[in-house]
């Protein structure tokens, strides 16, 4: 590991403007991906800015029936909150189908959305990676592709993004609370928090130079039943090949979205229009215009039988 600097600031906007005057400064909660990934070198920050002395760390109730979740709120202490069990279950069930208890007791609601990918070739820094190092190339496109996106990459970059949090957020509509430097703050549409590669994969957000996500907040419960299914390959500690989350009415309507597909939690709203057809409509209609590889072509129909899964669930 590479030496650094630190520093813990004592308010948001304090944190935003020490990242913003270090090209190398990073925020450091948890720390559950980003330490991993100073070890490897794979991130070389000269600076960390720890934002553990904010007060981020509650979940409270908003005036329209909704919730603001801290952005430094654990997934432990998300996950078993009473109102999210009630009323959120598919973001309750979620984050218990991701990593382990220990560092569910450690990563963060803001860090689980940052999150980087855990492509093969990312992490292996003899092979050349566009979201590593911006212009190397792509190894994984020609190479081994079992885990990687079926849809929403491009010719630089088929990566997914790992988060079963986000896939969840993303089915409800949340919505991702920043400040900056000088204090300005903005709502970010989770449908637009992530961004697809395109040419420039090593950007993966749309938050600004030392942006501070300070808050996610949810709108007032869906209802129907919240169901989430996710298929890996061994029963824990394992990323996601397809998950779906779902939420299904007693009428038939409700919403879909997936994980382990895409390079952003993959969610088409106008598919959702299809599920009192069928799960086979729903995964036509969310796959439209797919790439997968020789190696991943079977998340095509495994999506499907996915869908068909979680609607069996939501009707049991």
């Amino acid at each position: 590991m590479k030496p650094f600097t630190y520093e813990r600031p004592t308010t948001p906007a304090a944190a935003a403007a020490a990242v913003t005057r270090r090209p190398d400064a990073k925020f450091i909660a948890g720390g559950t991906n980003l330490l991993d990934l100073m070890k490897l070198q794979i991130e070389t920050p000269g600076h960390l800015v720890d934002v553990q002395d904010l007060r981020l760390d509650t979940i409270e109730a908003t005036d329209d029936g909704g919730l603001r979740i801290g952005a430094r709120v654990t997934n432990t202490a998300l996950a078993s909150d009473p109102r999210v069990r009630r009323d959120y279950g598919v973001l309750a069930r979620a984050i218990l189908a991701g990593a382990s208890g220990q560092l569910r007791n450690k990563a963060t609601t803001a860090g689980n959305l940052l999150q980087r990918t855990r492509c093969p070739y990312f992490y292996d820094t003899y092979q050349p990676c566009n979201k590593r190092q911006p212009g190397s190339g792509c190894a994984a496109i020609g190479g081994y592709g079992r885990p990687l996106a079926v849809i929403g990459g491009s010719d630089a970059c088929i990566a997914t993004h790992p988060s079963d949090m986000a896939v969840a957020l993303r089915l409800l509509d949340a919505r991702v609370e920043t400040v900056t430097a000088d204090g300005t703050t903005r709502a970010i549409p989770i449908a637009d928090f992530h961004r697809l590669p395109g040419d420039t994969p090593h950007v993966e957000t749309a938050l600004a130079r030392g942006e501070l996500i300070t808050a996610v907040t949810l709108p007032k419960p869906l209802g129907g039943t919240h169901v989430y299914r996710k298929v890996r390959d061994r029963a824990s500690y394992a990323f996601a090949l397809v998950s779906v989350a779902a939420v299904i009415r007693p009428d038939g309507t409700g919403r879909v979205a997936l994980g382990g597909v895409a390079p952003k939690p993959w969610r088409a709203e106008a598919a959702e229009a299809e599920l009192p057809s069928g799960a086979k409509a729903v995964a036509d209609a969310l796959l439209a215009g797919a790439r997968p590889t020789a190696d991943n072509a079977f998340k095509l129909p495994l999506v499907e039988r996915t869908i068909a899964a979680a609607i069996s669930d939501a009707r049991e």
